[in-house]
């Protein structure tokens, strides 16, 4: 059975014509329900084998789906064309029956349009990620996903929570009805909104986060229907600042030392060290059948890098070693309701960086060696502390022992942070740390993480000679220094959604902005004259085009301040013969002459050490194709 389940502010239908011979009785005229989940459904030649169970199954899935928009209505609408091999009709009718039973003992208010006819309809779906969704029912039950152990256990583990101050003091914190205590949270309103989100673990999106309009309004990024939900695909702006992000973070790993890999998407399922491996990490896999065995696509670096390492051969001089990849991509099948753009996906560019250490006291030398590189790379994303908050997550036995340790991080962050404490450790991890943004729904994703991991290395036989002539296990660290790239645009574009609630102009930083210089000729004899200003740019590496159509030069600027074009700089007679330029600076809202040797040196100051691209798009923009 196919069912396509939209949350709607109505739903209207007419019943036409009989579209079988015995069709069901109905009301004439239109009928209409408000607010309503609105089911489409089509039952299958191949439920016929057990329609009771298929109903029981559907009904299931459309309440959980109705409790979770919070709708009032739920409307089941038989709809024949969702599926190419349709059952019979009286399997059909019956199925439909059966649902309306289930649900009806449910209590929910419950319609259903007439089955057996050609109905005229009216609908009005909701735009929330939650809006539209899409679900295949067997017998045995709706889409399979492959979920681990850990995640599993995940959802019985049981926590404490304190918040932890740089002084060392620890507030125990408690929640109730959404309403945290414990701790006075009024100079930490984002600390409190992380505690909050983490401690009711209810990753569920219930309206579209901003990054969503902003992400398509800008050309960046969009969804592709011909693709597994949480799959997008990046139109040439989105992809310039998404190449950078990847160039600058993997640059900054090289720089401190980290070697560079390059390992496989796909893993043997049954591959002994591997399979134990899946049920220590709390996610679902992409499972794949090839013609040779089963396999699934990874979900981080950790499987080919540590079968790297296995095979070579690593002394205590060797250690700690670094080994960093970029994974394009990893694979998570993340729940329906919890896909919220570029926040939480299923595909995504995951930078990896493991370190193997050669005990616990240097593991936690190098960890904080990486904090420091890791709070670097997001202010030069900008994403500063203030943007961010800190969580910690730690086995009790070994933050009891490490302590001082902990406070070192802590100290090193300079403001409170949230702490999470298990009594026993499940993953393969003692202590975690994350670097988390709020969004502007209130919703945590954490960036930076790093990980001190006991486990893995006897796990896949990973072995370093220590200076005792001993074959021993090393102490591996889990680095993601920027966290998901994806996740970096989200944050950026929720940001400056933010910044925008503020009464501010919102921008991006300048050395990701795709056009950092927009030149508009008053009209088209001063389009030479640009093409020389746009040239000399180019040649100091600053991506300046010019707006070449025929249109006023109102809209040329209403059109690069929708662009977030950082300086726009409007070209006539008077420009060309002072030589100096009237620079609308887009952040401030100022305007300042300037000569275009001045605008270049600022350009070059403010995007000094970060990774260049040309301009993603024609430099004359009545050459542009319009991806949006």
């Amino acid at each position: 059975m196919k069912i396509l389940l939209l949350h709607s502010d109505f739903i209207e239908w007419e019943a036409k014509k009989k579209a079988i011979k015995n069709p069901e009785e109905t009301k004439e005229g239109k009928q209409r329900v408000e607010e309503a989940l609105v089911v489409f459904s089509s039952v299958e030649k191949q439920d016929e084998k057990n329609p009771k169970k298929v109903a029981e199954k559907a009904a299931e899935e459309a309440v959980k789906v109705f409790r979770e928009v919070k709708a009032k209505n739920l409307v089941v609408y038989p709809y024949v064309h969702l599926s190419p091999e349709p059952s019979n009709p009286e399997t059909a009718m019956l199925v439909f029956r059966e649902m309306e039973k289930i649900i009806r003992e449910k209590k929910i208010p419950f319609f259903r349009s007439p089955f057996g006819w050609y109905k005229a309809f009216d609908i009005k779906v909701k735009g929330h990620p939650l809006s539209e969704l899409s679900r295949e029912i067997t017998a045995e039950g709706t889409e399979k996903e492959e979920e681990s152990e850990a995640l599993k256990k995940e959802q019985e583990l049981k926590s404490s929570w304190f918040i932890l101050e740089p002084n060392g003091k620890m507030h125990r914190i408690s929640i109730k009805d959404g309403k945290i205590s414990g701790f006075d949270f009024s100079k930490h309103p984002n600390l409190e909104k992380l505690a909050v989100y983490e401690m009711a673990k209810s990753r569920v999106v219930d309206r579209e986060p901003p990054h969503i309009p902003l992400m398509k309004k800008l050309g960046l990024v969009s969804y592709e229907p011909g693709s597994d939900p949480g799959h997008f695909r990046y139109l040439p702006k989105g992809k310039m600042i998404k190449a950078l992000l990847e160039e600058h973070t993997t640059n900054t790993m090289l720089k401190n030392g980290a070697i560079e890999v390059e390992t496989p998407i796909m893993y043997d399922y049954e591959h002994p060290s591997l399979k134990k491996y899946l049920n220590r990490f709390p996610a679902r896999q992409y499972t794949i059948e090839t013609p040779n065995k089963k396999t699934f696509l990874r979900f981080s670096a950790c499987f080919g890098q540590f079968l790297m390492a296995h095979d070579a051969s690593i002394s205590y001089r060797n250690l700690p070693l670094w080994m960093y990849e970029l994974t394009r991509y990893s694979f998570r099948v993340e729940q329906r309701g919890e896909l919220a753009g570029l926040r939480r996906l299923r595909a995504f560019t995951m930078p990896d960086c493991h370190a193997l250490c050669r005990n616990i006291p240097e593991a936690q030398k190098e960890m904080l060696k990486r904090l420091d590189i890791s709070i670097k790379l997001q202010r030069d994303f900008g994403l500063g502390k203030n943007d961010l908050e800190f969580a910690l997550r730690a086995v009790k036995s070994f933050f009891d022992k490490e302590k001082p340790f902990v406070l070192k991080m802590v100290k090193k962050w300079g403001k409170p942070v949230l702490l999470e404490i298990w009594d026993k450790r499940f993953f393969y991890f003692v202590l975690k740390y994350e670097l988390n943004f709020v969004d502007a729904l209130d919703k945590a994703a954490a960036l930076t993480t790093d990980q001190i991991d006991i486990e893995n290395a006897e796990r896949y036989g990973l072995l370093f000679t220590d200076n005792d002539n001993r074959k021993k296990h090393p102490i591996i660290l889990h680095l993601s220094p920027s966290g998901a790239i994806e996740r970096i645009i989200y944050a950026l574009l929720e940001k400056a959604y933010m910044e925008q609630q503020k009464g501010k102009n919102p921008v991006l930083p300048m050395w990701l902005s795709p056009t950092q210089v927009r030149l508009c000729p008053v009209n088209e004899d001063f389009i030479k004259y640009c093409r020389q200003i746009a040239e000399k740019m180019g040649n100091e590496q600053i991506r300046a085009d010019i707006d070449d159509r025929v249109e006023s030069i109102g809209k040329k600027i209403r059109d690069a301040e929708l662009e977030w074009v950082p300086l726009i700089i409007v070209v006539g007679e008077k420009e060309k013969k002072s030589g100096r330029l009237a620079v609308r600076f887009r952040e401030s809202g100022k305007v300042k002459q300037m000569k275009p040797e001045a605008i270049i040196k600022q350009i070059k100051e403010e995007t000094a050490g970060f990774p260049y691209r040309p301009l993603p798009l024609p430099k004359m923009l009545e050459k542009r194709a319009v991806f949006v």
